[in-house]
C-alpha cells in the first residue's frame, strides 16, 4: 500500500478497483473504462481453462495482452493506451505492485491528426438548421470553445451575466478555466436558466400534488428503485452491480430500509391497546370533583 492511502475494504478485486478509483476522484468514465479492461484483461488471462489472479501474472502476460490487442483485435492506438493504463493502475494502485519490468512496457504512439474545420458559413449554415435546446447548447460550444460534457455539466452559479464569463469547473485534467460568455447568447441563456426554475419548481409542486410529505429529491428515485429491487427479492449483489457501490456495506443500507418499511414488528403499544379493547370497561370515579367517567 502506498503511504498516505487508506486500506482498501472491499475483498473482490473489481470492487477494490472502483473503491481506488473513486478514493482518487477519477471520473465515472475512467471507472468505467478501467473496470472494463481489468475484467477483459483477468478472462483473458484464464482462456487456458485456468483463471489467474493478476498479482501472478507477470511482465510476459501483460505483454501477451498487449500484443493481442493490437494484432488480433487491431485496437486502434489511444485504445490500447487505454488499456495500459488501466492495467497498470491496477498493478500500482490497488495491488500496490511497483515492480520495474512495469515502467519498461513501451506505450503506442498517439498519431495526431489535423482537425476537420468548419468555415464561418459553414457554422453559420449548421446553426440556421438547429433548433430549440440542441442550437443553444451548439451556439455556446462554438461561442466558448467549450467540449461537449463542459456545456452540458454548466451549472447556473457559473454563468456570470454581469462580467459575461463563464466559468468551467472540473474540465479535463481537473482543471478550472474561465471563457468569455458571448452576449448575443445572454438572453437565450437566461431563458434557459428560468425555464430550469419551473421545471424544478414543477417537479417539488408534483410531490406536494401526490400528497408526499417526505423531504424527495432526483436521489430519492435511486434509493426508491434499489429499495424495490430488494423487496421484490433480487439478489443484494445484483443490486450493488446495478447501483455502481464498491462495497456490499453501502448497499446494506438498503436492507434496513426494508427492516422499517416492512411493518413486521408490532408494537407492544398496538398489543396493549388490542388488549384494552377486548377487555370489559368497568364504570369508576374520577378524584376530581364534579367529574364522574363511564
Amino acid at each position: 500500500m502506498k503511504p498516505g492511502t487508506p486500506p482498501l475494504q472491499s475483498t473482490r478485486l473489481l470492487d477494490q478497483l472502483r473503491e481506488r478509483i473513486r478514493y482518487m476522484h477519477y471520473s465515472l468514465s475512467t471507472e468505467q473504462v478501467y473496470v472494463y479492461w481489468v475484467r477483459f484483461f483477468i478472462r483473458w488471462s484464464g482462456r487456458g481453462g485456468s483463471m489467474q489472479h493478476p498479482r501472478d501474472i507477470g511482465a510476459p502476460g501483460v505483454e501477451a495482452f498487449l500484443s493481442m490487442l493490437a494484432t488480433e483485435r487491431k485496437v486502434s492506438a489511444s485504445t490500447h493506451n487505454q488499456a495500459l493504463s488501466a492495467i497498470l493502475f491496477l498493478y500500482r494502485e490497488v495491488l500496490s505492485i511497483d515492480l520495474p519490468w512495469l515502467n519498461d512496457i513501451n506505450r503506442p504512439a498517439h498519431k495526431r491528426r489535423i482537425p476537420s474545420v468548419l468555415t464561418q458559413n459553414e457554422v453559420a449554415g449548421v446553426l440556421a438548421h438547429m433548433e430549440g435546446q440542441t442550437a443553444l447548447l451548439a451556439r455556446l460550444l462554438y461561442g466558448t470553445g467549450m467540449r461537449l460534457m463542459e456545456g452540458m455539466r454548466l451549472r447556473i452559479k457559473d454563468v456570470d451575466f454581469d462580467r459575461h464569463v463563464i466559468v468551467v469547473r472540473e474540465a479535463k485534467g481537473g482543471k478550472d478555466r474561465v471563457v468569455m460568455l458571448p452576449r448575443s447568447l445572454a438572453p437565450a441563456l437566461r431563458m434557459q436558466l428560468l425555464a430550469a426554475r419551473c421545471q424544478w419548481e414543477a417537479d417539488r409542486q408534483a410531490v406536494a400534488l401526490a400528497g408526499i410529505a417526505k423531504p424527495v429529491s432526483v436521489h430519492t428515485l435511486r434509493h426508491s428503485f434499489a429499495t424495490h429491487l430488494l423487496q421484490s427479492g433480487t439478489d443484494i449483489r445484483t443490486v450493488q452491480e446495478l447501483l455502481g457501490h464498491s462495497d456490499v456495506s453501502t448497499t446494506m443500507i438498503y436492507t434496513h430500509v426494508l427492516k422499517v418499511a416492512s411493518g413486521g414488528t408490532t408494537s407492544p403499544l398496538d398489543a396493549m391497546q388490542a388488549f384494552a379493547q377486548q377487555a370489559p370497561a368497568s364504570p369508576r370515579e374520577c378524584r376530581e370533583p364534579g367529574a364522574l367517567y363511564i
